[in-house]
């Protein structure tokens, strides 16, 4: 056992230690990159008494595997995943602690696209204006790969809920929480006037999500609404979850690791509701994009925000109230 709490990890595909993102990033040129499910990273902060900041594992397609030199206190969020502790399977969306020495697997179901694992004390990694997020155009990040360890900061004591006698806790978490819908809410953009009637297509077609898929982006094929204007677009700022219409058959929706302009015409922006569902979306998955207001979406993100924290709140009294 090392002195310093750390994971080794035993197997890693498409894992990188990330955060909330640099939001400091754009006003110097840089995206703000980060956890493309913010909410599920959120969450799995909250369920383990981080801050909402804290360093966590993003885990996309593949899952990751790793033992804990000590006891730590950890949880599971985003796509729909079972961990498996020593082969015995714990809920996701829910703290758990595991001993040293014990083998913890996260794979992640047919259903959504990525993991988010979140270790009580977080990750010890290098920061970048204050953020781990990585940022491939400037060769910046902690990815995680097979054979490596991970520093953490601390470890914890096993937490046993007396009720049960067993690490089991309800934090008011919905069952159906990590489910994927096939609707992505959106606003309009800034040049929805361009595409006169056109701009309905948007809503009554299906779109089929391509394998062109990264942090930068996602491309969706289906009908492209066409500009009933000519004339060329400049290239000027453009927002995280952006529905670009460049030429061809696709649409392009930028996710967090997009360059902060862009010269394509914005036809519509994904809530940030639906910028957690894209993060999940898998190549082949049928969507739908569906019309609201900026006033009914900033009503459900503050809904979503309260419920967790009040998973943060009830988590601390929790831990509190057991150590």
């Amino acid at each position: 056992m090392t002195d310093r709490p750390e994971l080794y990890v035993e197997a890693a595909t498409a894992c990188v230690v990330t955060d909330l993102g640099r939001a400091s990033g754009p006003a110097r040129g840089l995206a703000v990159n980060g956890a493309l499910d913010q909410f599920a990273a959120r969450a799995a902060n909250a369920l383990v008494g981080n801050a909402p900041t804290a360093p966590l594992i993003e885990a996309t397609g593949f899952g990751v595997t790793f033992r804990p030199s000590h006891d730590v206190l950890m949880a599971v969020t985003g796509a729909p995943a079972e961990p498996a502790v020593d082969g015995l399977p714990h809920p996701a969306w829910s703290p758990l602690s595991v001993r040293a020495g014990e083998t913890v697997r996260v794979g992640i179901a047919e259903t959504g696209l990525r993991a988010y694992v979140a270790v009580h004390g977080s990750f010890d990694v290098p920061l970048l204006m204050g953020s781990c997020a990585p940022d491939s155009m400037i060769e910046f990040g902690t990815p995680v790969t097979s054979g490596m360890s991970l520093s953490l900061h601390r470890s914890h004591p096993p937490l046993v809920n007396r009720a049960f006698g067993a690490t089991v806790f309800d934090f008011g978490i919905p069952r159906d929480i990590g489910r994927v819908p096939a609707v992505l809410e959106v606003i309009e953009g800034p040049d929805a006037a361009e595409f006169g009637t056109g701009l309905q297509r948007l809503f009554d077609s299906p779109y089929t999500v391509t394998p062109r898929i990264n942090h930068v982006g996602l491309r969706v094929a289906g009908h492209v609404p066409q500009r009933s204007v000519t004339g060329e677009v400049l290239s000027r700022g453009v927002p995280v979850g952006a529905v670009e219409v460049p030429a061809g058959d696709e649409l392009l929706v930028l996710m967090r690791g997009r360059g902060i302009t862009a010269g394509y015409p914005v036809l519509a922006v994904l809530t940030s509701r639906a910028l957690d569902v894209a993060a999940q979306l898998r190549p082949g998955q049928e969507i739908r994009f569906r019309r609201t207001s900026a006033a009914a979406a900033t009503v459900a993100y503050l809904e979503r925000r309260r419920l967790l924290d009040r998973v943060a709140l009830r988590a601390r009294t929790a831990f509190a109230a057991l150590s």
